[in-house]
């Protein structure tokens, strides 16, 4: 394995490679956000969902984006190579974004085309992280910075597709939306072919050794069967679901063979590992609320004038998290470097229970926000901006840091794979969130701001202080996992 030793160089002189996977998943985030901003809002007024139907069906595709994740990150660790697993998931979302663009208000084309949307996600997305990973020595000082500039091209990415995609979509039609994110995967697709000699030595095993031409149809026709699959599951949830269960069953029974496979610090680490997915779940669940029920309540019960500008397609607030992700993480990344340097730098641990803590203070703000309504049941725009600089803080404090945290460690024939179980880990959530969003979902109908304004306190009352008990046993654990990962013996 080739990896980039460690030196002296400062926190955003990164290594050539770096910049190359970077804007690869900058352009492959600005696709994915791009349908995720809109996409609930889509199937309620396009396709005629209820808010809680909707909520459903958002909440199993992203069950499905992310459990396949897992699948992806094993194809490119075992089989394809990690490169050419990247330019196959590639692909598969840019047929997906087209597929949707083209079918109107046609319930199955949809369907077809968001389950397309979900196998291509997990066959791209473990990929360019365990490409990046294979940059460093794992006890290069940069890994923590460069996880957290990464975490920041995909905010970059996702700023830019949240106020393209709602804007042009209610200019000139939804279907110009979804287009717009189809092109963001042409780029990702040229960065790599432009730029992939910048690469050419790293890669996991299978991707030094020739295309192997079987293997890869098989893969090819295993897609297209799951992207099928994937479609009917979305009108039979339960099914879904349970499909979920056994994956998810079948990746962690795998993680811990593996892990029990080895002994000392070794195992210590990995099982640190999986509690700290464990923990990540709940972030996951409260991180899904905001393409859902924030977005309804902004939609529902927000001004939406910002120092006198009206915003129009009210969708785009959602801009908010992406854009204090982006203000954050060099800032984050400066203090990792710096502390981490000195030794002083805070446990992962330590950071995941911080990151817990934003997150129930997100929600606080806005049941503090509703009580502070005007006449009209509308609530000032900057408690909404508050609530998603919380939120945001914890996202870079935990989903920003999980890759490290796996890159760091598990053993390297494991981190495609162990990526993929990380997602796992967010694709439970998404079964979890789309329920938790429904405490938030208005009968359809009702348009009153004062009628839907008590739903809303109630939703996120409940959000903040089940989130707020989570952080509190987070914290208590913080100095058992620190001894778990630290402590030879």
């Amino acid at each position: 394995m080739e990896t980039v030793a460690q030196s002296n160089i400062g926190m955003y002189k990164q290594p050539r490679p770096f910049y190359m996977v970077f804007f690869i998943e900058m352009w492959e985030r600005f696709g994915y956000a791009g349908l995720q901003t809109v996409l609930a809002m889509f199937l309620v007024k396009s396709i005629g969902m209820s808010d809680v139907e909707a909520f459903a069906i958002f909440g199993a595709f992203y069950a499905m984006v992310n459990g396949y994740v897992a699948i992806g990150g094993y194809i490119g660790d075992h089989i394809l190579g990690t490169k050419r697993t990247i330019v196959l998931g590639g692909i598969t979302l840019l047929i997906g974004y087209v597929i949707i663009g083209l079918a109107g208000a046609d319930k199955m084309s949809v369907f077809t085309g968001i389950a397309c949307v979900a196998v291509g996600n997990g066959l791209f997305k473990a990929n360019p992280a365990s490409l990046l990973s294979k940059i460093y020595a794992k006890d290069d000082p940069r890994l923590d910075g460069a996880f957290t500039l990464y975490h920041m091209a995909i905010n970059t990415g996702a700023f830019m597709a949240m106020i393209l995609v709602p804007m042009l979509g209610g200019r000139f039609g939804a279907q110009t939306g979804f287009f717009v994110c189809a092109a963001g995967l042409v780029l990702s697709l040229c960065t790599f072919v432009f730029y992939r000699n910048i690469v050419k030595d790293i890669d996991s095993p299978p991707g030094k050794l020739p295309l192997p031409k079987m293997k890869l149809m098989v893969i090819i026709v295993g897609v297209i069967a799951t992207i099928y699959l994937s479609a009917w599951m979305l009108t039979n949830l339960a099914v879904a679901h349970w499909l979920l269960a056994i994956v998810g069953t079948g990746v962690f029974v795998r993680f811990f063979y593996e892990a029990f496979k080895r002994t000392g610090l070794e195992r210590s680490k990995m099982l640190a590992a999986f509690v700290l997915m464990l923990e990540a779940i709940a972030f996951f669940v409260i991180g899904q609320q905001m393409p859902t029920s924030l977005n309804f309540f902004t939609i529902n019960n927000v001004e939406h004038t910002v120092w006198g500008i009206r915003i129009t397609d009210p969708e785009s607030f959602q801009a908010l998290n992406p854009f204090w992700i982006i203000v954050a993480s060099p800032i984050l990344a400066y203090f990792y470097s710096y502390f981490g340097k000195q030794g002083k730098d805070l446990t992962i641990p330590a950071k995941f229970a911080t990151g817990m803590v934003c997150c129930a203070v997100s929600f606080l703000v806005l049941v503090l926000g509703i009580t502070t309504a005007n006449a009209q049941g509308l609530v000032s725009v900057w408690w909404l901006v508050s609530s998603y600089f919380f939120s945001s803080v914890g996202e870079l404090m935990i989903s920003g840091l999980g890759l490290a945290m796996v890159a760091k460690l598990v053993p390297q024939e494991m981190v495609g794979f162990t990526i993929g179980a990380w997602y796992l880990s967010s694709a439970t959530a998404g079964v979890i969130s789309g329920k938790v969003a429904s405490f938030a979902a208005v009968p359809k109908g009702m348009t009153d701001s004062l009628q839907t304004l008590p739903i809303y306190f109630g939703a996120f009352m409940k959000m903040g202080i089940g989130v707020g008990i989570i952080a509190l046993l987070v914290l208590a654990l913080v100095p058992v996992l620190r001894k778990m990962i630290h402590e030879q013996n």
